[in-house]
């Protein structure tokens, strides 16, 4: 029988975390981008602003809560990239954007720095 530590049980658990959030994140980089080719008025613009906003409103409710453990100013930073983020969104749905390419770019910063 194998007997692991708590802190090897964590940080298999963090580790694993992170994963899903670049492959969340991934996702969402690839939908932008199949949107950016496909125009502000296709099926794949409203399929990729869709997610992206979940994805988004999920991530800062999670770094609100107290009990996220990241560094408080690391917090307060990604939730106001995401507060970006959603305006941007909502300008590209308004149609007073294109801007498919740079909210891609900055969560490709994102999903990229989380190691």
């Amino acid at each position: 029988m194998y007997q692991f530590s708590y802190a090897e049980i964590m940080a298999d658990d963090v580790a694993d975390s992170r994963e899903r959030e670049r492959q969340v994140l991934d996702r969402a980089v690839n939908l932008l981008r199949i949107a950016t080719g496909s125009g502000r008025d296709s099926r794949e613009a409203v399929e990729a602003l869709y997610y992206t906003r979940r994805v988004w409103v999920a991530f800062i409710d999670d770094l609100r809560n107290e009990d996220n453990q990241l560094p408080l100013p690391l917090r307060a930073d990604l939730i106001s990239i995401g507060i970006w983020i959603l305006k941007e969104v909502d300008r590209i749905r308004l149609r007073k954007s294109h801007n498919f390419k740079g909210i891609a770019d900055i969560i490709t910063i994102i999903r990229d720095g989380l190691k």
